[in-house]
């Protein structure tokens, strides 16, 4: 029964990871937390339930390969020019610097040289998968802090690439300038090889597999791309991890790279859990609790420094001080690339067992604090950045810039966020002549828009000073239309604090915040949800030809009856449709009484509506009355909204009574 113990070990590894995660979902903990516990529970420093580690060393091998291909299909370079900032530049800067001084460190703690610089290579890298799915499931990943992050995070992935070659390096593997040479040109023809099969040769292979119409076709050439190219360039003395990342980039620039992410991710899942089960079984409880006062003083120091490295390296290119210390928070334990350069390390000689223990140790904790270091950021970042001498301090930047601009502006409107609804907001507040003034956290954004004219500057809506400087005390109305929640509430708060009869309007992603954001003070909340689901059976009605009318009276219907909910003070007010809904051959609509329109200036009974047309008069909405009941002498203004019922061709009759002539 020896041929079966794989089954055995695999069985019990999914049995106890499907119940850990199970658990662990009841309070939000990330997948790849409950696959760490698992390895725990299960490995011979646990409960010792599997014997063969080596061979889930295997599928975790397997697992590293599969991820990095997925995240090389993911790394479309049109991605990474649009985050070139905070990868370059933002994630060049945060793994320099978080290297160099732990280098430092290591170096002051007796570690050689080559172990120091392993270590601090290995506590630069932050986790991906952890990060990104967290802030995914926080709606934060448009956030400032999430694309900052995203583009750290992308670089530091990338440099792991890097690193896998050093370590050879190091070991003494490749000690002469000639085999150093050596490998730099095998990089350099990979990358050549790259290039040519994204442009040319992968691209058309590709088109010929799909034309088949054959989906296991298609799956079966990927995997082999995958596991083939992992396996060249190991033979070539590179990694099996460095091919699968290769493969993946070389996919990407083609159209079939959301197809191969769809066919392997359920595959990558997987191993990847295995690989993560992996690093728990590793993990040596006794000596964790052995050493437990070392240990936690190191998880304390790695979260600390990282946490100031990041946060300063943010600063630097650009960001607030609110934002950078976010950013700092959320990235501040060890990544999941630090497993795979550590075991590499291991096994070549750069590190010790008992070095490796403490490294393992202190970075498992990291990342199962995670979930609350992410949670708790928001609250943090707001609580140090609000002392009166960071506030200052970070006031100071958008100083200069705003000061020009006070006493320009007054009843106007302040738009903060310049996405997609900031900016279509601001086009029709120009074109009716409404003034505004736009607070926006994207340099970039800021530059660019300002050498087109636009009333735009750098600034955090969240501070105090800086919404004085927006002319908070004489504007009517402020538009909160941003990706960070924690941020909206704090913007809702402190605008009506300082301005209490200030009309506050917010864009938020789910339905489930408008309450909260109502009772801090918002006047209306507008969820992309509700909106959404509008354009969702309009799209439908207007797929099978329903007439313009009865799809915006459905609209209409569906905002009054629902939307009201979503506007301070006020609660959902039926008219007339409860009376419709029983007599379905009677129909109603409204129109606006238009200047130079027959109604103008005549009463209900000279215009003998119901006579004339065959419709009915119901209800006249005046400003904020609702005028009911007996209307004979109710004479029409310009503005007036009337409501009518009948069937339809009296309805179309009763409409030319008050358009525009």
């Amino acid at each position: 029964m020896g041929e079966f113990e794989f089954l055995r070990s695999l069985i019990i590894i999914f049995g106890i990871s499907a119940v850990s995660i199970f658990i662990l979902n009841k309070f939000r903990v990330p997948s790849i937390v409950g696959f760490l516990i698992s390895g725990i529970l299960l490995g011979p420093h646990g409960l010792e339930l599997i014997k063969d580690i080596h061979l889930v060393e295997i599928f975790a091998e397997i697992g590293v390969v599969l991820l990095l291909f997925t995240i090389g299909l993911e790394f479309s370079l049109k991605n990474i020019l649009r985050l070139r900032k905070a990868i370059f530049l933002g994630g060049l800067l945060q793994v320099l610097i978080t290297s160099l001084l732990f280098f430092l460190l290591a170096i002051m703690f007796g570690q050689k040289g080559d172990t120091s610089l392993i270590l601090g290579l290995l506590m630069a890298l932050s986790s991906t998968a952890i990060v990104m799915k967290l802030l995914f499931d926080r709606a934060e990943i448009d956030s400032p802090h999430g694309r900052i992050s995203l583009g750290i995070l992308i670089f530091q992935d990338l440099s792991v690439v890097f690193f896998m070659l050093l370590i050879p390096m190091l070991s003494g593997a490749h000690t002469g300038i000639r085999e150093i040479a050596v490998v730099l040109i095998k990089a350099l023809l990979i990358i050549t090889a790259v290039i040519i099969s994204a442009r040319w040769l992968v691209p058309r292979v590709l088109h010929q597999i799909v034309h088949t119409r054959m989906r296991e076709l298609f799956v079966i050439s990927i995997i082999f791309l995958c596991l083939g190219t992992a396996f060249l360039t190991y033979k070539l003395g590179l990694s099996l991890a460095l091919g699968a990342f290769i493969a993946g980039l070389i996919i990407s620039e083609s159209e079939y790279s959301y197809q191969a992410i769809s066919d392997i991710l359920p595959f990558k899942d997987s191993f990847n859990g295995l690989f993560f089960i992996s690093v728990g079984m590793l993990m040596d409880i006794g000596f964790l609790i052995s050493h437990l006062p070392a240990v936690i003083l190191i998880v304390v120091a790695v979260i600390i420094l990282k946490t100031l490295t990041t946060t300063g390296t943010v600063f630097l290119t650009g960001s607030n001080l609110r934002v950078s210390l976010h950013s700092g928070l959320i990235l501040s334990q060890i990544g999941e690339f630090s497993f795979v350069l550590s075991v590499s390390a291991l096994k070549a000689g750069l590190l010790t067992e008992g070095i490796y223990q403490y490294f393992l140790s202190s970075a498992i904790i990291t990342m199962l604090l995670t979930p609350l270091f992410v949670s708790l950021s928001p609250r943090i970042s707001m609580w140090v950045t609000s002392r009166r001498l960071l506030t200052r301090l970070q006031a100071m930047r958008a100083h200069m810039e705003h000061a020009a601009e006070r006493g320009k502006r007054t009843d106007h409107v302040i738009i903060v966020g310049f996405g997609i609804n900031g900016r279509n907001l601001a086009l029709v507040l120009k074109e009716l002549e409404v003034p505004y003034v736009v607070l926006e956290l994207n340099n970039q954004t800021v530059t660019e828009w300002r050498k087109k004219g636009e009333f735009i500057f750098y600034g955090d809506a969240t501070s105090t000073e800086i919404l004085h400087k927006m002319g908070i005390d004489r504007a009517k109305a402020i538009v909160i239309s941003i990706s960070d929640p924690s941020a909206t509430r704090k913007i809702v708060k402190t605008a009506r604090n300082l301005r209490p009869e200030i009309y506050i309007v917010v864009k938020t992603a789910y339905i489930a915040e408008v309450q909260d954001l109502l009772s801090l003070g918002a006047d209306e909340v507008i969820p992309a949800e509700f909106e959404t689901s509008i354009e969702l059976f309009s799209r439908i009605l207007k797929f099978y030809h329903m007439p313009e009318s009865l799809i915006n009276r459905y609209a209409e219907r569906f905002r009054r009856d629902h939307y009201r909910m979503f506007i301070k003070g006020e609660t959902p007010k039926r008219l007339f449709h409860d009376t419709i809904a029983v007599m379905p051959e009677v129909d109603y609509e409204s129109f606006i009484v238009e200047k130079g329109s027959r109604a103008v200036g005549t009463s209900v009974r000279q215009m003998n509506i119901q006579k004339e047309t065959g419709a009915l008069v119901i209800a006249v909405k005046r400003g904020g009355e609702t005028v009911q009941g007996l209307l004979a002498d109710f004479v029409f203004r310009e503005g007036d909204i009337v409501f009518l019922i009948g069937d339809k061709p009296s309805l179309e009759k009763a409409k030319g009574l008050f358009h525009r002539r």
